[in-house]
C-alpha cells in the first residue's frame, strides 16, 4: 500500500489539520507506513522581507514552529506510528511537492479549507495546485458540514 505519507499541517488552522493527520495515522497503521508532518513558513529569508526583522528572528520563528509542530504531533499521532516533523520555507504548494519528492512520498494527504467560489478564483488553493501538479496520489480531506 503506502510507505511514506506526507501531511502538510497548518498550525494556524486549529482543529482542521488534525482530520488529515487522523486519516494518515489510520492508513499508516494499516500499511506500516511512515508519516511526515510538514509546516511551510513563508519565505522570511527573502531580502525584501528579511530587512524588516531582527537578524535572529527567522531562526527563532523556525524553532518555535518546530516546537509547535512537535506538540501537535504528540497530541495527534499514536505512539505506535513512526513519524517525522519537518519545517520548511517557501511557497506552500511548490514546497509541499519538493518535500514529497525528497521524502519519496507515495501519498500526500491535504487538508482543504472551506472557501467560497470567489475566494478560490482570487486566492487560488494550495490543495488544488498540489493535486494538479503532484506525480503521486493526493487525498484531499474536506471539512464536514
Amino acid at each position: 500500500m503506502y510507505k511514506q505519507i506526507l501531511v502538510p499541517v497548518d498550525l494556524n488552522d486549529k482543529g482542521f489539520s488534525d482530520k488529515a493527520v487522523a486519516q494518515a495515522v489510520w492508513l499508516a497503521k494499516h500499511s506500516n507506513a511512515e508519516v511526515h508532518l510538514l509546516n511551510v513558513l513563508p519565505g522570511i529569508h527573502m531580502s525584501m522581507v528579511a530587512t524588516y526583522f531582527p537578524k535572529d528572528a527567522a531562526k527563532k520563528m523556525k524553532q518555535d514552529v518546530k516546537r509547535q509542530l512537535q506538540q501537535f504531533a504528540d497530541q495527534h499521532i499514536d505512539d505506535d506510528v513512526i513519524y517525522k516533523t519537518h519545517v520548511a520555507e517557501g511557497k506552500p504548494y511548490s514546497t509541499i511537492l519538493e518535500y514529497a519528492a525528497k521524502l519519496g512520498a507515495d501519498l500526500i494527504i491535504m487538508p482543504s479549507h472551506k472557501r467560497s467560489k470567489v475566494d478560490k478564483v482570487v486566492l487560488g488553493s494550495v490543495a488544488s495546485k498540489v493535486v494538479q501538479n503532484s506525480p503521486v496520489n493526493v487525498m484531499v480531506i474536506k471539512p464536514q458540514g
